[in-house]
């Protein structure tokens, strides 16, 4: 059992006692449509992010479908441009393919839009929720004590991206995996009690679906974590790209 990502993919396969699942984060759908009511103009790249993650659940036949919050990406009702998008990415998946929705800060409608979908659709609170010795939580908030007293914590929201630069002075920008031990003390504090976590529990930040929705520079300094568990939350966190590289220690990245 553990989470391990898929190699080139922003996905994971968490694997529980019975069940291999899916793992996405931050699909964000309909994200163009927001950006160009701020002055951005991009194409739509809907028909995209929806055939890729098609072909990741064609590829890998999971037995359930876990999007690790921000499935739309309107905070409040999802525009027309994110429902269609939304209803037709599900059109696409399986009907017999359970999907469950860790809700996320920009899913607040998204329970009235999901009735209309033939799958059957478990959408859970922002705090999570745990499956066997994995727990799920988007981390825009605090995750509840039940889903910290996993083997393996995932969470999303906060979009990890590291700055590259080569050695001519140019600089690109990746998505990336963090993950690490989890540090205990915060979440007790927070909660005020004694929660079982054991000594060997891993936190993992998922990188966003969506690589035009921004995210947290985390190897580059001044920049604050949105995540309110985080960075204390994570104990000698370790970045990886999507292809699997692994540079260490992202502070020092």
């Amino acid at each position: 059992m553990g989470v391990e990502p898929l190699p080139g993919e922003p996905a994971a396969i968490a694997a529980t006692a019975d069940q291999r699942l899916l793992v996405v984060a931050d699909y964000h759908a309909g994200i163009e449509a927001g950006l160009r009511r701020d002055g951005v103009e991009l194409p739509d790249h809907g028909p995209e992010r929806r055939e890729s993650l098609l072909a990741l659940v064609d590829a890998e036949q999971p037995d359930r479908l876990v999007v690790l919050g921000d499935l739309a990406n309107a905070i409040g009702d999802p525009s027309r441009a994110e429902r269609e998008e939304i209803i037709a990415l599900f059109e696409g998946l399986p009907v017999d393919l359970p999907v469950t929705l860790v809700k996320g800060n920009h899913d607040g409608d998204a329970a009235s839009l999901l009735e209309r979908v033939d799958q059957s659709v478990e959408i859970t609170p922002g705090h999570g929720v745990r499956v066997d010795d994995v727990g799920f939580a988007h981390g825009h908030t605090w995750p509840s004590p039940d889903v910290l007293t996993a083997d393996v914590v995932c969470v999303a929201h906060e979009h990890p991206v590291v700055r590259l630069e080569d050695e001519v002075g140019g600089a690109r920008v990746e998505r990336a995996w963090l993950r690490g031990d989890l540090n205990p003390i915060p979440f007790r504090e927070f909660h005020d009690v004694d929660i079982d976590i054991g000594p060997d529990a891993e936190l993992v930040v998922f990188p966003a679906f969506n690589d035009l929705s921004g995210g947290t520079w985390v190897n580059v300094d001044g920049q604050d974590f949105l995540a309110p568990f985080l960075p204390d939350g994570l104990v000698d966190g370790q970045a990886y790209l999507l292809d699997g590289t692994r540079l260490g220690d992202y502070r020092r990245v």
